[in-house]
């Protein structure tokens, strides 16, 4: 659970960095895998973690996967007491570090290192792990954990993002109105054809959650009944919602 709340924690900072709300679906996360063990533990909180970041899917990555590039910066004021007059060597020694070496000072806390003729234990509290970013992600490391967030909009999921907003929208409305949790609603939608795709892919989903026994998408909204509704900054809705009656 711990493992569960470190991870969603910083994939909804990379959220918040980029400004994408946590109702838009995105595609995936991937975490590198340091061993079986880190795996089944993720796997058994896989669902709780999907859930909270609003993703689709996790991906783990092994060691032979070189997709996140990494890299070590100093941590100067805890490195000087420990090297002294050797700083200098030793940053230059971290600046050419390799990849297997940051995978294993990640997995083993300590990496043995030789700067001239002295040897030196390097720990993870000694350094600052940082990911590269890759085209079309964010990347972010705390410790030994990475997680990298696909931020890639599809229209699929852009679809998916729109009925979420759509469905909380509704829901405020059903509140305002001072239906009861179990009324069944008819709902009318007007809006552009960004609003009327997502609607007619995402049917089901949005008559279940809103609870509408009628869900209908139409041109023109009565003016009697019609609610605007800012779906977005610069998105706008006409709805009706009414409590359902004798299919009215």
């Amino acid at each position: 659970m711990q493992l569960a709340q470190e991870i969603s924690s910083m994939a909804l900072s990379l959220r918040k960095k980029v400004n994408i709300k946590v109702r838009q679906p995105l595609q995936k996360i991937l975490l590198p895998v340091f061993d079986e063990n880190f795996r089944k533990k993720i796997q058994a909180v896989e669902e709780l973690i999907k859930a909270e970041v609003n993703v689709e899917e996790i991906q783990f990555l092994d060691e032979s996967n070189n997709v996140l590039v990494k890299k070590l910066k100093p941590n100067f004021k805890a490195l000087g007491p420990k090297v002294g007059g050797l700083m200098k060597q030793l940053s230059a020694r971290v600046a050419e570090i390799s990849q297997d070496e940051i995978a294993y000072l990640e997995q083993n806390g300590i990496l043995p290192m030789k700067l001239g003729e002295v040897l030196f234990d390097l720990l993870l509290e000694d350094v600052e792990v940082l990911s590269e970013d890759i085209p079309g992600w964010q990347v972010i490391s705390q410790g030994k954990l990475t997680v990298a967030l696909d931020i890639t909009l599809t229209d699929h999921l852009k679809d998916k993002g729109l009925a979420r907003e759509l469905v909380n929208r509704i829901q405020n409305i059903r509140k305002d109105k001072g239906f009861e949790v179990t009324d069944t609603i008819s709902v009318r939608i007007q809006g552009p054809e960004s609003v009327h795709r997502s609607v007619k892919n995402n049917f089901d989903y949005i008559r279940s959650e809103i609870l509408a026994t009628q869900l209908e998408l139409v041109d023109h909204v009565d003016g009697s009944e019609a609610i605007p509704v800012d779906v977005d900054d610069e998105l706008q809705v006409i709805t009706s919602v009414k409590k359902y009656s004798n299919g009215q």
